[in-house]
């Protein structure tokens, strides 16, 4: 599965010079880039352009959100697999959602909440094979703009995609040659409405959005906001919050998990804990700092395991670990215990039920109950695993080549149940 920060990576690797010449007398340099030419879409049409489809093939999947007995898979930039996993033994895609610059979702009751771009949309979902938008919040993710990215010069136009071409240029040794980008896939998102008697979904652990009471919270790379979504279909933004540590203090924030009144928060420099309390304007209460890296987190009974992976954009020279954190008083977190691992990404927790994703290395399946002495009970390899969600003795998880759920009511021994097949673009 392509990341967003593997693609940020790809970039950023192509700006380095990969060879050089010296003569007596000169020096030239060869630098070898990749170019990205922007792909446009009138904001008009992309606000036109969400509908129900039929079935489609996976291709890129990004996030996963479980409600009931349906599945809903990100495709990438382009909408949501709707799949119904009423036989978990047999999933079925029954329908896709056509929702550009889509990352993230979530749903509670009968309506689902999508990003869009820069909009919030609202959509019926009370029929799932026929999804309906009933209400778009234009402009509340203003922060399109990432790393080593601008923004689009016509206000009424955004970049969706960008052509790839590979090139080397010539030039003298003391010239510095950059290529400037016009804008950036993006990530962003929301979730979702109402009452606290209608039902509520369940994301991952990489999501950068969560459903707290009457509030939807959602990160980007450096802030927390608030939106009031006591009216499900009218969510009001209440609030913006810049984090400390995040890309002006060395790391972007990555990921928002909720619990209890408090809102857990990874970033590459730490983990923030805000009280929900209030809830337009949560307020940092504590954090716990560590070395650069990738930061998801999740939590449960008053711990939080954190999986810290090093490489890439992330950290080149630290080690890839998982942490434990007692987090009962949220005010000062205290480390429990280290774990070495291997390269982490999403992780899941369920009644002491421990999940690690590890990339190519495939799933750790854990047992957490004492959290100084965590015991790996099994492992699968032979898929290249990046998120989870663990709910009723089933385990969601996306791979690089497609979506697998597992019985794990025998941790020692769990079953594979059913693979969704990605197909990979050509």
């Amino acid at each position: 599965m392509k990341s967003f920060y593997l693609f940020c990576a790809a970039i950023a690797a192509s700006l380095l010079l990969l060879a050089g010449c010296q003569k007596p007398d000169t020096c030239t340099q060869v630098s070898k880039y990749t170019i990205y030419t922007p792909v446009f879409m009138d904001i008009a049409d992309l606000r036109k352009a969400v509908k129900s489809e039929a079935p489609h093939t996976i291709q890129q999947p990004g996030k996963i959100y479980l409600l009931g007995h349906y599945i809903f898979l990100n495709e990438l930039n382009k909408g949501i697999h709707i799949i119904d996993n009423s036989s978990p033994a047999a999933p079925k895609i029954i329908a896709f959602v056509n929702i550009p610059g889509n990352v993230d979702m979530a749903v509670r009751g009968n309506i689902l909440y999508a990003d869009s771009y820069r909009d919030l949309v609202t959509l019926d979902i009370s029929n799932p094979a026929a999804i309906k938008e009933v209400k778009r919040l234009e402009d509340v993710f203003t922060n399109r703009q990432q790393l080593f990215f601008t923004a689009a010069a016509d206000p009424n136009k955004i970049v969706v995609d960008y052509e790839l071409r590979d090139t080397t240029m010539t030039s003298n040794c003391q010239t510095i040659e950059m290529i400037v980008m016009d804008n950036a896939v993006a990530y962003q998102s929301t979730k979702a409405p109402s009452s606290a008697s209608m039902a509520l979904g369940k994301g991952g652990s990489m999501a950068r959005f969560a459903l707290l009471g009457q509030y939807l919270y959602t990160v980007d790379i450096t802030s927390l906001s608030a939106f009031d979504i006591q009216q499900p279909l009218t969510p009001v933004k209440k609030s913006k919050t810049e984090i400390t540590g995040g890309i002006m203090g060395g790391g972007m924030i990555e990921t928002i998990f909720p619990y209890r009144t408090n809102l857990f928060v990874g970033g590459q420099r730490g983990m923030y804990i805000f009280d929900a309390s209030t809830p337009e304007s949560p307020a940092m209460k504590g954090r716990f700092e560590h070395a650069q890296k990738c930061d998801p987190v999740v939590v449960e009974n008053d711990l939080a395991y954190i999986t810290l992976r090093a490489g890439n954009t992330c950290s080149p020279n630290q080690e890839s670990s998982l942490m434990v954190l007692d987090v009962k008083d949220i005010m000062a977190p205290k480390l429990i215990k280290s774990y070495p691992m291997t390269s982490p990404y999403g992780l899941g927790i369920d009644n002491g039920n421990l999940f690690v994703c590890e990339g190519a290395t495939g799933i750790r399946f854990m047992n957490a109950d004492d959290p100084a002495a965590i015991t790996q009970l099994a492992q699968e390899k032979g898929l290249d695993a990046f998120d989870v969600i663990p709910h009723n003795k089933i385990l969601l998880v996306t791979a690089k080549d497609g979506l697998y759920q597992y019985d794990y009511s025998n941790m020692l021994q769990p079953k594979l149940l059913s693979k969704i097949n990605i197909t990979v673009k050509q």
